[in-house]
C-alpha cells in the first residue's frame, strides 16, 4: 500500500486503548506512518515502563510533553479521558503548527468540545469534533466515527486516507458529540442496570430466577451474554466511562432536563471500576462473585 506523504506526521495526545488500536490497525494495513505520542501516564513511575513498552510495540516516537508530540504533526488525535480533553488541548496548543488538524475523539459534552475548540483554533489549529461510535476492539482504526465542525469535510478526506470510517454529521462543533453523549445514556445506562439488578440478585441468592424471568419476558434479548459483557466493560473501562457520563450529565442539563439517571450511571461505573478487579473468564456468575466478594471484603465481612 502506498504510504502517506512522509511530511504528513501524525501525533497522539493520549496513547491508551484507542490510540494503540488505531496504530495497530494502520500497521497491519501496511501503512508507513511517522507517528509521535505523549501520554500523561508516562510521567507516573508506576506506569512509565508499561507506556514505554506500548510505544515500542507500535513503533511510536515517545515525547516528553504534549507540545513536543505535536510539533511536526499535521494531524493530532486527542484520545484522553473525558475530564482531560480541555487540559490536553491546552498542553498541546503551544506546539501546534498552523493548520494542524486536532481530531478530538474524546467522549465529551458539546460545551466541553467548544471550549477545547477555542483553545485549538486560537493556536492556529483546525479543530474537529469526532465521536467514536463503537468499541475500538476488534474494529481498531475502522471503528465508525462521526465527524462535525467547520473543518469536517477536509478531516473526512484525511481520515479516509488513513483507512478510517468517518461520517460527517454537520458543520457545527458539538453535533457529533451530542449524538455520542445522548446514545451513552442508553448504552452505559443498560450496563448500570445490569450491574444493580444482577449484583443484588446474586447477593439475595435469586440471580438464576431473575435471569429466567427476564428471558421469559423478552426472549429476543440475550440476557446472560449481555450481562457478562457489560460487567467486563465496567470492570475494565468503568473509570473512563464514568468520566464520560459526567459529560453526558452536563449535556442533558444544558438541554433543560434533569440528569438524574446520567449521574447515577456515572456513580455505578465508578463504583465498579474503583475496585480494580480483573474480569476473568467470560462467565457471569464468576464476575458477579468477584465484585460481591470485593464488596464484602471492603465492608469487613
Amino acid at each position: 500500500m502506498t504510504p502517506i506523504d512522509a511530511d504528513f506526521g501524525l501525533a497522539f495526545v493520549g496513547f491508551g486503548e484507542a490510540g494503540s488500536a488505531f496504530a495497530a490497525g494502520w500497521r497491519d494495513d501496511g501503512r508507513e506512518l511517522d507517528v509521535s505520542a505523549y501520554d500523561i501516564k508516562s510521567d507516573d513511575p508506576s506506569t512509565r515502563d508499561a507506556m514505554a513498552e506500548r510505544y515500542a510495540e507500535h513503533g511510536i516516537a515517545e515525547t516528553a510533553t504534549a507540545g513536543k508530540a505535536v510539533e511536526e504533526a499535521r494531524a493530532v488525535f486527542s484520545v484522553v479521558t473525558a475530564d482531560q480533553a480541555c487540559a490536553a488541548a491546552e498542553a498541546a496548543a503551544p506546539g501546534l503548527r498552523k493548520g494542524t488538524f486536532w481530531l478530538d475523539c474524546n467522549s465529551c459534552a458539546p460545551q466541553t468540545k467548544a471550549a477545547a475548540a477555542a483553545v485549538i483554533e486560537g493556536a492556529g489549529g483546525r479543530y474537529v469534533d469526532v465521536a467514536v461510535m463503537a468499541p475500538v476492539h476488534p474494529n481498531r482504526h475502522k471503528v465508525p466515527l462521526l465527524v462535525s465542525g467547520p473543518h469536517a469535510r477536509k478531516a473526512e478526506t484525511l481520515l479516509m486516507s488513513l483507512g478510517m470510517r468517518p461520517d460527517v454529521v454537520g458543520d457545527e462543533i458539538g453535533q457529533a458529540s451530542s449524538i455520542k453523549m445522548l446514545r451513552s445514556v442508553m448504552i452505559k445506562g443498560l450496563e448500570a442496570l445490569f450491574a444493580e439488578c444482577l449484583l443484588a440478585a446474586r447477593i439475595s441468592g435469586v440471580d438464576g430466577q431473575v435471569l429466567a424471568s427476564l428471558e421469559a419476558s423478552d426472549p429476543d434479548i440475550l440476557w446472560r451474554e449481555r450481562a457478562t459483557y457489560t460487567l467486563e466493560r465496567m470492570m475494565v473501562h468503568g473509570e473512563r466511562r464514568s468520566a464520560e457520563m459526567r459529560e453526558v450529565a452536563k449535556t442533558v442539563a444544558t438541554l433543560g432536563l434533569p440528569p438524574h439517571l446520567s449521574g447515577a450511571i456515572a456513580d455505578w461505573q465508578k463504583w465498579v471500576a474503583d475496585k480494580s478487579l480483573p474480569p476473568g473468564p467470560a462467565d457471569l456468575e464468576h464476575r458477579l462473585d468477584v465484585i460481591v466478594n470485593a464488596m464484602r471484603h471492603e465492608a469487613g465481612r
